[in-house]
């Protein structure tokens, strides 16, 4: 086990209490009231997003010990406020929700608060926009005790649906009565996705920068990256390279070159060469890695198929090693060669017959050539007129074939980058 893991296994088990260093700590720690207990989950929890992934086991197990405490809990436990805090807190912590349902129902002296009891279960068994409004306002009133930020977390999860600036306020509060915790974790990674959504640039680029300086050591921080290359790719422009450098700068170099590997790629496959060229280039100076090396050259030559470099692309993408490429990588390379290979190709000797490839030739029964439908320049055919009744427009068969041939180039290209889309 790592020796980070290790730390935080035994910082959690010091936080149980003394009753640790007890020969029958087996048995004192069903003892322990759920409040204590809470606590070694929060730290759990917050160690996880901080960059501690082996602390993941240890919020298992803290998540099903706590769960036997509430349930075996004597119904005196929870004339403690602080229990009940414990017991709401749980079921919002990815707790066992059929266990807050159990509580509830046992509550005959009125220790729970009945209204964020029921709201908790409508939102845990996912009717949650049912109760938004009702949310919304126990979020204010409970803003400044413990169940405060989890409930502004989950009002945000419920108000995105139908009101995401609103959800959005909910996050601002949630992670600046929570700092450093799981709790801003999540409600800086969801305002994140909402602002790029919502083609909200500004908003978008700042909740990143807090994003990437605080927790890109979280398991999460991957899907925070696809969220901030979407916004690079989309905004390109509005977005400079000194706003995507200043995100970043706090990464290291081997993340560093993931989110620019990844801009890289998803700014090719969208057609924006001056992106793809300029992250490419980012990846090699952040040297190090041979493979993310050889994908920047890869995803740099696509870019530079359209320029009049066309040779230099073509050879850097023959150069990259076909082991250090995906199965969609491979499918890219191939798509990119065939079309690059079509640019440069002298045409064939029957393309030069001009006059004869475009010529069109009517029936007998036609004097002029006609419109076909939807034919811009000669304008749509009227709709008393059927082009095809009686005439017949037929193509010289050196162009045909021409044509045809081109076609079934394309059509293998699509076939290739088939295989890259799904997984885009």
């Amino acid at each position: 086990m790592a020796l980070a893991g290790i730390r935080s296994l035994l910082t959690a088990a010091l936080v149980l209490g003394s009753a640790l260093t007890h020969p029958a700590f087996a048995q004192d720690r069903t003892e322990l009231p759920p409040y204590a207990m809470l606590r070694s989950l929060q730290f759990v929890q917050d160690s996880v997003v901080l960059g501690d992934h082996s602390a993941a086991e240890m919020q298992r197990f803290m998540l099903a010990t706590i769960d036997q405490r509430l349930r075996t809990a004597d119904p005196s436990v929870f004339e403690d406020p602080r229990n009940v805090d414990a017991a709401l807190i749980y079921a919002m912590s990815g707790g066992n929700p059929e266990t807050l349902e159990y509580l509830a129902s046992r509550d005959i002296a009125g220790n729970f608060d009945n209204r964020v009891a029921e709201a908790l279960r409508k939102y845990l068994s996912g009717k949650g926009t049912l109760v938004a409004k009702s949310l919304g306002e126990m979020t204010k009133e409970y803003r400044d005790e413990k169940l405060g930020p989890y409930l502004a977390l989950v009002s945000g999860n419920v108000a995105v649906v139908n009101d995401p600036k609103a959800a959005l306020g909910f996050y601002d509060w949630a992670r600046l009565t929570a700092p450093g915790t799981i709790i801003e974790e999540a409600a800086l990674r969801r305002s994140v996705a909402i602002t790029v959504d919502a083609n909200m640039v500004k908003e978008a680029l700042s909740y990143s920068r807090r994003y990437a300086r605080r927790f890109v050591h979280s398991p999460y921080a991957s899907q925070f990256a696809d969220f901030f290359v979407q916004l690079v790719v989309s905004h390109f422009g509005a977005i400079t390279e000194n706003d995507v450098d200043g995100a970043i700068e706090f990464m290291d170099a081997d993340r560093r070159r993931e989110v620019f590997l990844r801009i890289a790629r998803a700014a090719a496959i969208a057609g924006n060469n001056d992106l793809a060229r300029l992250a490419s280039t980012k990846v090699e100076a952040l040297a190090g890695n041979p493979v993310p090396e050889a994908l920047a050259r890869l995803y740099g030559g696509l870019a530079g198929i359209p320029t009049n470099d066309i040779h230099a692309a073509m050879k850097a993408i023959s150069e990259v090693p076909e082991e250090t490429l995906s199965v969609r990588d491979k499918a890219l390379r191939r798509a990119a060669k065939t079309i690059a290979e079509q640019v440069v190709s002298k045409p064939e000797e029957e393309s030069f017959a001009q006059d004869e490839a475009i010529k069109v030739t009517t029936t007998e029964d036609a004097k002029s050539p006609v419109a076909l439908p939807r034919n811009e320049i000669a304008g749509p055919a009227s709709a008393s007129e059927d082009p095809t009744a009686g005439t017949a427009v037929k193509f010289d068969p050196a162009f045909q074939t021409y044509v045809d041939s081109g076609r079934s180039k394309l059509n293998a290209i699509d076939e290739m980058l088939m295989e890259e889309s799904p997984s885009k």
